[in-house]
């Protein structure tokens, strides 16, 4: 038996410069973090012939081509099986559809224990790319990169995604001071709502590709924004981190209707009221979870119980995606 797992994320910076609407034409980055809540993926071999699944459903097929789940199906097919004898289970710390970038998570680690069961190496890059031409390219998903990378390398790590699709990768040497600084006063709260994030980006794709002057201007600024992050983060400034975070929100809030709603906007007013910094949703939007740089997280979450938001507490994870057990 296999168990592999791959880190949930948080963004904190740059969010939707890397989707390929965009760095095509004018290059994306994003400072983002990989936390300690996980999707696993369990494979082994079964005594009888035929592919087990075992996720959100229940599947027993015979052949690649009859699997239902397209990530598994896309991923069986890179294997290129002639006889399929193999069982594949799924759990998650987080359930999808919350922001936290579940889909490249299992994505990640479905590549890393498949790899894992049938005696393959495989760099955390090669996982990352794979994950992304099969998500982006062959399932046409219109998502960015950030999350299959951030998955398969962990830590706190700033990406550039060039023009012509290859990425860079740069793990930020962030004092542990600051790192303990983080985990101490920034807060997550589950909104309630779970929504898909390719139908949350697909209004940001399409202006980005008809070349609309306001979505361009917004995400050049919110490149700028991820950058500015970093210099923050680099220099121990959470205070500044955390405003840069408000102006993020601001400006992230504007590229669409769906962005945001009431519910979510009180939350957010409730938590700057009771002493926030600053904050945004984490993901695409529409819904997930609302993260917040704090001084005070006693009162916070003191608000934010009577409205009945739910925190999830977490620390930073530096692995990226592993197998823990074979």
């Amino acid at each position: 038996m296999i168990i592999a797992r791959s880190p949930l994320r948080i963004s904190l910076g740059g969010g939707g410069t890397d989707l390929p609407s965009y760095y095509r034409k004018h290059e994306g980055y994003v400072l983002s973090a990989a936390i300690d809540k996980y999707v696993y993926v369990t494979v082994m071999r079964p005594f009888t012939q035929g592919i087990y699944l075992k996720y959100s459903e229940i599947e027993h097929v015979k052949t690649v081509a009859e699997v239902k789940h397209p990530i598994i199906r896309e991923v069986l097919a890179e294997l290129k099986l002639k006889t399929p004898q193999i069982e594949i289970t799924t759990l998650a710390d987080i359930p999808s559809g919350t922001g936290l970038g579940s889909s490249g998570s299992f994505t990640t680690a479905l590549i890393k224990s498949l790899h894992s069961h049938y005696r393959k190496n495989i760099h955390p890059r090669e996982i990352a790319e794979l994950a992304c031409e099969i998500e982006m390219n062959r399932l046409q998903e219109p998502i960015g990169k950030q999350d299959q990378y951030i998955s398969a390398f962990g830590g706190i790590t700033e990406f550039f995604f060039h023009k012509d699709g290859t990425v860079s990768t740069n793990s930020l040497n962030i004092s542990m001071d600051t790192i303990h600084d983080l985990e101490d006063n920034l807060v997550l709260f589950f909104t309630g709502i779970s929504r898909s994030a390719g139908s949350i980006l697909k209004d940001q794709v399409d202006k980005s590709n008809t070349e609309n002057d306001k979505m361009l201007e917004n995400l050049h600024y919110t490149k700028n924004l991820g950058q500015l992050s970093k210099e923050a983060l680099l220099l121990g400034n959470t205070l500044r981190f955390g405003e840069i975070m408000h102006e993020h929100w601001e400006h992230k809030k504007s590229r669409s209707k769906g962005m945001s709603n009431k519910s979510i906007d009180d939350a957010y007013s409730i938590a700057m009221k009771s002493g926030a910094i600053g904050g945004k949703l984490v993901g695409a939007g529409g819904g997930g979870f609302l993260m917040f740089y704090v001084n005070d997280k006693d009162k916070i979450r003191n608000e934010f119980s009577k409205i009945g938001l739910e925190e999830v507490r977490f620390k930073f994870d530096f692995e990226g995606t592993k197998v823990i057990l074979s």
